[in-house]
């Protein structure tokens, strides 16, 4: 088994549609009227959630009518966030075959079919032209990216001058190895954490500027301590991100937490950009 089917299947097998279908009925939600905000706690699935990817649209400089690119774009939900609040194209690509068709699927649930438009591919090698798009994102993708230096250089490439580009991410922390199972990884395998500080220089080397780094540790911890206490009172809801992260979900939460308390992961937000020509 290759690399990249081994990180594909960690992500998602089997019918993630449909899955997500039976747990909205189980929540008391009609597949026929669901919106964008139902779907939110389970289709952006990365730390934090929707909350994290509303955050990360406040430092965007999306305009309508940009084409954004979603590396590692899951089943979807960011990427028909940011189409419908900033009136935009978002194109999105990613490794694991079941969420591809789910985000489509759901896409087309919610009549976003023209706005989102998600294809099977790996950020390694990126399927576009050169220059295409005025911003790119990349939501929690990085750390089971083993070639960073390519991920960031197609980025690059298929970004147009002046065009941004952001990442969220967990980091390799100080203090040794995290402790598994993880969102991204169940025993250490498929695991590509960079300390921030390498990854910038990874950013710089593939010829992005303006790198800004924003650590976000506190408000992920915070937020994965509430879902624990949530979790541990039986008051979890119905419909959430445990539908994706699977049995093993409760467990995955309290390692990420605690390997940020015990600095094993460093949990940072990046903007930088794409230089535009000089005099532009």
């Amino acid at each position: 088994m290759t690399d990249a089917q081994a990180i594909s299947d960690h992500w998602g097998n089997g019918d993630v549609y449909s899955r997500i279908l039976e747990a909205m009925r189980q929540a008391g939600i009609a597949p026929e009227t669901v919106t964008i905000e139902q779907l939110a706690p389970v289709d952006h699935f990365h730390a934090r959630g929707f909350q994290a990817t509303v955050e990360l649209a406040e430092i965007l400089p999306i305009h309508a009518g940009d084409r954004l690119l979603d590396i590692g774009c899951g089943i979807g939900g960011p990427a028909r966030y940011l189409a419908r609040r900033f009136h935009c194209h978002v194109d999105g690509i990613d490794i694991t075959p079941p969420f591809v068709e789910a985000a489509n699927r759901l896409s087309a649930l919610v009549g976003m079919q023209d706005a989102v438009e998600c294809r099977l591919g790996d950020g390694q090698t990126l399927p576009y032209g050169d220059a295409t798009f005025d911003g790119g994102y990349a939501q929690h993708v990085t750390m089971n990216v083993p070639d960073r230096g390519a991920f960031f250089a197609e980025a690059f490439r298929v970004l147009k001058p002046g065009a941004f580009f952001a990442l969220t991410e967990h980091g390799l922390g100080e203090v040794g190895p995290p402790h598994h199972p993880v969102p991204w990884s169940k025993d250490g395998s498929g695991a590509y954490l960079m300390r921030p500080e390498d990854t910038v220089a990874a950013l710089e080397r593939a010829g992005f500027t303006q790198i800004e780094v924003t650590d976000t540790g506190e408000r992920y911890l915070q937020s994965y301590r509430a879902a624990i206490a949530l979790a541990e009172t039986g008051q979890a809801p119905v419909f959430g991100l445990h539908i994706l992260l699977g049995k093993e979900a409760l467990q995955i939460v309290r390692n990420t937490a605690r390997n940020i308390e015990e600095r094993r992961t460093h949990p940072v937000q990046i903007l930088c950009h794409k230089p535009a020509p000089a005099g532009s």
